[in-house]
C-alpha cells in the first residue's frame, strides 16, 4: 500500500530531522532515508533545504502526539490547510507509476513535498483505520515517533530496543525497592 510506504518514510524522516546533530550528518541521514524509500539520485537536496524539512517534521510530529483520533484529525485538517497544492495524480513524466500529490508541482521544494506527501499518507491511514496513525515513544529518553499498525496490543514504544530498555529499568527499580 503506497500510503503505508509513504507513512514509513514520514516516520523515518521525522526521526532523523528531529534528532540533534550536525547539519552535514542530518543531511546525509535524510538523503539515505530518501534513497531507501525510492527517491532517485541525484536528489538535489542541500543544506538550505533542512530548515523547511525540519519545520515540516515538527508539524507532522504533532499528528503522532495526538491522544485520540479526533485530535489527530484536527491536527491533520490544520496541516491540510497549510498544503499549497491541490490533489492531483502524477507519474513524474512517466518515470514512476501514477500516484497522488498535494504539493504545488513535481519540482516543489523539499519541505513542501515532504509535508504534502506525508499529510496525504497520514490522512489516508487515519481514514482507513479510524485511529491515530501512530504515537510518540513512551520511553522518556527517546524522542522518536512510530506507526501503529496491525492487530495486537496497543503499541507504546518505537522499537523493541526501547521497550526492552524500559522493561529492564522497571525491573531494576523494583528490585532496588524490594531490597530497601
Amino acid at each position: 500500500m503506497l500510503s503505508m510506504h509513504t507513512a514509513r518514510r514520514t516516520v523515518a524522516l521525522i526521526n532523523v530531522l528531529c534528532a540533534a546533530g550536525e547539519e552535514a550528518a542530518v543531511l546525509k541521514a535524510v538523503r539515505e532515508v530518501l534513497v531507501e524509500y525510492g527517491e532517485l539520485e541525484p536528489l538535489g537536496i542541500r543544506g538550505d533545504d533542512l530548515a523547511d524539512l525540519r519545520a515540516a517534521a515538527l508539524s507532522l510530529r504533532e499528528v503522532f502526539a495526538a491522544v485520540d483520533v479526533d485530535s489527530a484529525a484536527v491536527t491533520l485538517n490544520g496541516l491540510l490547510g497549510d498544503v499549497r497544492g491541490r490533489l492531483r495524480l502524477t507519474s513524474h513524466d512517466g518515470s514512476g507509476g501514477w500516484h497522488p500529490h498535494l504539493d504545488s508541482d513535481d519540482e516543489a521544494p523539499w519541505g513542501e513535498w515532504f509535508l504534502a506527501s506525508s499529510v496525504l499518507a497520514l490522512t489516508v491511514l487515519l481514514w482507513d483505520r479510524q485511529a491515530p496513525p501512530g504515537g510518540l515513544c513512551s520511553s522518556p529518553s527517546c524522542p522518536h515517533v512510530y506507526l501503529a499498525h496491525g492487530s495486537g496490543p496497543e503499541r507504546r514504544y518505537c522499537s523493541r530496543r526501547c521497550a526492552t530498555r524500559e522493561r529492564v529499568a522497571a525491573h531494576r527499580r523494583a528490585r532496588a525497592e524490594a531490597v530497601r
